[in-house]
């Protein structure tokens, strides 16, 4: 039997990432990006679907009689109705592991560029402030060591955990915080409380749960120190955005980089748009996973999954 595989939002990996042919008999069909109400119709007489961003919700699985397989080109679940799927037998597979090296390197691009003004001096050189200082440097942004500072890392799954051995390397104190509103179980564990109030740099690495969603507000803004950056390469729905202005325009923290934003992309009267020409606020546009070798493991892991599907040996197996 030849499958019919239909890859949904091809143009969500780089061009230049290799996506390798399946080697048994199959019919291929690639679309750059699809729209939730094109999914149904771009699925019809597929049996594996690829998807990174499509959504594919009960709705359009009661209309694909033939899907068997879905591999998601991520690791996060949330585009796929996974109860669903399981109640029609349909397999799902994500992607595992890809990003431990290239999101723990963005989120310290973002720290060292944050705690050294990197943006305010480059900046600051483009407008001919050197030329100006008459004298071989200046000094119009405070500059922050490593060495010494303690690192409140939100999430110690294996990208935290990663983050927290470069956090080492630089002579910083990494330490974990448990769950908002729960007691530590683990030594490593500070409680979310302590490390909001201690932390010089706070960093996000945990899943977007209702348990999770804004649990950096304006409360939790006006507790840290006021010399505290924060960083988010997980899930732009962890911090009030708002609030997060808020706590920039109002000196409540020293600067942000964020690399991942509640709606993506994020609409033109975004209130992170009000932040762009700070030189303490760094917005990336969710790039902290795409390294050329991060892109291309995933890739890699995409038609592995298919493959062991095919094979009758499901991997990486999330539902069905």
């Amino acid at each position: 039997m030849s499958e019919r595989i239909v890859f949904l939002d091809r143009d969500t990996i780089a061009p230049h990432i290799n996506l390798k042919s399946p080697s048994f008999e199959h019919d291929w069909v690639v679309y750059e990006r699809t729209r939730p109400d094109q999914v149904a119709e771009r699925l019809i007489g597929a049996t594996v679907a690829i998807t990174n961003k499509a959504p594919i919700r009960e709705d359009a699985l009661q209309q694909l009689p033939d899907l068997r397989m879905i591999s998601i080109a991520a690791t996060g679940s949330d585009v796929i109705d996974l109860e669903a799927c399981n109640k029609r037998g349909v397999i799902v597979s994500n992607v595992q592991g890809y990003a431990v090296n290239t999101v723990p390197e963005h989120t310290f691009a973002l720290i060292l560029a944050l705690r050294r003004s990197l943006i305010g001096y480059v900046e600051d050189v483009r407008r001919g402030e050197w030329q100006k200082a008459a004298q071989f440097c200046f000094f119009n942004h405070p500059i922050s060591d490593l060495n010494g500072a303690r690192l409140g890392i939100f999430g110690g799954g294996a990208i935290g955990s990663a983050v927290a051995r470069i956090a080492a390397a630089f002579g910083m104190e990494p330490v974990y915080t448990a769950r908002k509103g729960t007691t530590p179980k683990n030594a490593d564990y500070r409680s979310f409380e302590e490390v909001i109030e201690t932390a010089d740099v706070l960093t996000l690495h945990c899943p977007l749960t209702p348990d999770t969603r804004s649990m950096i507000g304006l409360d939790e803004f006006r507790r840290m120190k006021d010399s505290a950056i924060i960083v988010n390469t997980a899930r732009g729905g962890l911090i009030d955005e708002t609030a997060l202005c808020t706590a920039i325009e109002d000196n409540m923290i020293a600067g942000a980089g964020v690399d991942v934003v509640s709606a993506e992309p994020p609409a033109g009267d975004h209130p992170y748009y009000a932040l762009a020409g700070r030189p303490n606020f760094i917005l990336t546009p969710h790039v902290g996973w795409a390294s050329t070798e991060a892109m291309q493991a995933v890739a890699d892991q995409v038609i592995d999954n298919i493959e062991n599907f095919v094979k009758g040996s499901p991997s990486n197996r999330i539902a069905g």
